[in-house]
């Protein structure tokens, strides 16, 4: 299953449909021990909730079956239930179904409107816990996909090269090939790295593992991604990889020592102990500049005004409750809301959709406890001057 990226976001995003029927599913799912037989029964009772609801919305039980179809076949797939993380997440509508393992411990809930709901995900595109780690080593390259809390393993099968010997192999064959049309390269490089001393050809190696490597994780899973990206491997492999790497966010502390031996849970943990500070440091100069900018007509705690703006891609940060709805509907065309106390057909959740939209134009989003919204209501944000 593939990581869920800001692509996938938009793509969500941009599948609200008049009929109502968009349905979001989350789940916390257990990865060892006796509650792992229990993922798909609750899966199950969530999904018959979910059946209930698109009933109660108008839709015919043969249709409200049909359109969850999809999804009701997932607890008897036992290939689907073999890469747990922490939480699931399914998405259903009459064009979508995407079902996705990610390191955030959910609350059970179903949601039906007239936009999947992805509030719960945003842990993962936060400013302030969203982070990746890359495992590198000889016999195996992993990359972590992480939230403050847990870590996944991404499935690099066909996107980057999964140990130096593959590398190698390919190399040797172009050499060979080179030479039987004349070139001049012949010999067998080393395969093998021990540590500082390494020669020139097996640094040589090195390097074009690691190109093949960030070309694959870089320009194919974290192109559309700012969060911070942390080396793991023994020492001398940190400059080697650094001198081919191209993206952007590359964290210049890493973790050191061979990680071949070392699970998702050890290296989250000490991966975190290295961001924990920077994240800090982050979460408290957003507080700043909003407090900084309030009251000078930069800032605003008010959703009516948030949201256009957020659709716009005139946020630079914002923050948000968890946990908290503000039910209502935006009309696009002429830029106003209607805000409801409880739900009603077709609302969104605002907090929810100005944070999406907030994330999907590259501003920074907090998804914080409410009495740490500042301001003290449920959602505070600061524009961009231009668009002022």
């Amino acid at each position: 299953m593939n990581i869920l990226s800001k692509g996938d976001l938009k793509v969500l995003l941009g599948k609200g449909n008049e009929a109502c029927v968009s349905v979001s599913i989350y789940m916390a799912t257990q990865r060892s021990g006796s509650g792992v037989q229990q993922n798909p029964i609750r899966l199950r009772n969530l999904l018959r909730d979910a059946e209930e609801r698109l009933v109660a919305h108008g839709l015919r039980r043969t249709e409200a079956k049909r359109l969850l179809a999809p999804a009701a076949r997932l607890p008897e797939d036992d290939l689907f239930w073999r890469h747990q993380s922490e939480g699931l997440a399914i998405f259903v509508s009459q064009e979508v179904f995407q079902a996705y393992h990610v390191p955030l411990d959910f609350k059970e809930t179903v949601v039906v409107a007239n936009r999947f709901h992805i509030k719960p995900l945003l842990p993962i595109f936060s400013g302030d816990g969203s982070f990746y780690i890359l495992a590198l080593s000889q016999n195996k390259i992993r990359l972590l996909q992480c939230s403050h809390y847990a870590a996944r393993e991404v499935d690099l099968a066909g996107i980057a090269p999964l140990n130096l010997a593959e590398t190698i192999s390919h190399h040797e064959t172009q050499r060979q090939e080179s030479h039987h049309r004349g070139g001049s390269g012949s010999g067998r490089e080393s395969t093998v790295f021990h540590g500082q001393n390494i020669g020139d050809e097996a640094k040589n190696n090195i390097s074009r593992y690691f190109q093949q490597v960030n070309n694959g994780v870089h320009h194919q899973i974290l192109k559309e991604e700012n969060a911070p990206l942390i080396l793991a491997g023994v020492d001398f492999l940190h400059p080697i990889y650094k001198t081919v790497n191209t993206y952007p966010h590359l964290f210049d502390k890493g973790i050191n020592g061979n990680p071949e031996d070392l699970s998702a849970e050890e290296l989250h943990k000490q991966a975190w102990e290295i961001i924990k500070p920077f994240f800090e440091k982050s979460h408290l100069e957003a507080v700043a500049e909003y407090n900084q900018q309030a009251g000078g007509g930069h800032t605003s705690n008010n959703i009516r005004e948030i949201v256009p703006k957020a659709y716009q891609g005139g946020i630079k940060l914002l923050f948000v409750a968890l946990g908290i709805q503000e039910w209502g509907t935006f009309d696009l065309k002429s830029n106003t809301i209607d805000l409801h106390e409880k739900a009603q057909p077709c609302d969104d959740d605002l907090l929810d959709f100005a944070a999406a939209y907030t994330i999907i134009h590259r501003g920074t989003v907090y998804a914080v406890k409410p009495e740490d919204v500042p301001g003290g209501l449920t959602v505070a944000a600061v524009f961009h001057r231009e668009d002022l």
